[in-house]
């Protein structure tokens, strides 16, 4: 009887000092966008802000792969600082597809080295969703 009493006890005090309850435990939340024009960054900039709000803490990576002809585009760094500048203010990464990069002629040195460039945006998107990422393509 004893030892039964003393196994209940151990076994209450671990169940409740654990602080980390499986509802109590919550995860960060990555997002990545896949888009093929320059204009939406701004509306996904706006999706940042609000996913950062709503998460609080859990917010976690918010990423943006430039893919397609649009990649030509990022050549025209004063028309793309702004952009760069709305990234870092809403936490966001910004990310060109080295596939598109190479398909349209474009020399990697002509872009702003803020733009981190991945040899494929598709691959490297699938790769992100089996990592939890929240995933959309525009």
């Amino acid at each position: 009887m004893k030892k039964y009493f003393l196994s209940t006890i151990v076994l209450l005090f671990i169940l409740f000092s654990n602080p980390v309850n499986a509802q109590e435990q919550h995860e960060q939340e990555n997002y990545v966008v896949l888009t093929k024009k320059i204009p939406q960054l701004q509306p996904i900039f706006l999706t940042a802000e609000t996913l950062a709000e709503e998460d609080g803490k859990n917010f976690g990576r918010f990423e943006v792969i430039i893919c397609g002809q649009t990649v030509k585009e990022l050549t025209d760094k004063e028309v793309m600082q702004k952009y760069i500048n709305k990234a870092k203010e809403y936490n966001v990464e910004l990310v060109a597809c080295g596939f598109s990069l190479n398909k349209f002629g474009v020399d990697r040195k002509d872009i702003s080295p803020e733009f981190r460039v991945v040899e494929n945006g598709i691959l490297y998107n699938l790769q992100l969703q089996k990592k939890g990422y929240t995933s959309i393509s525009l």
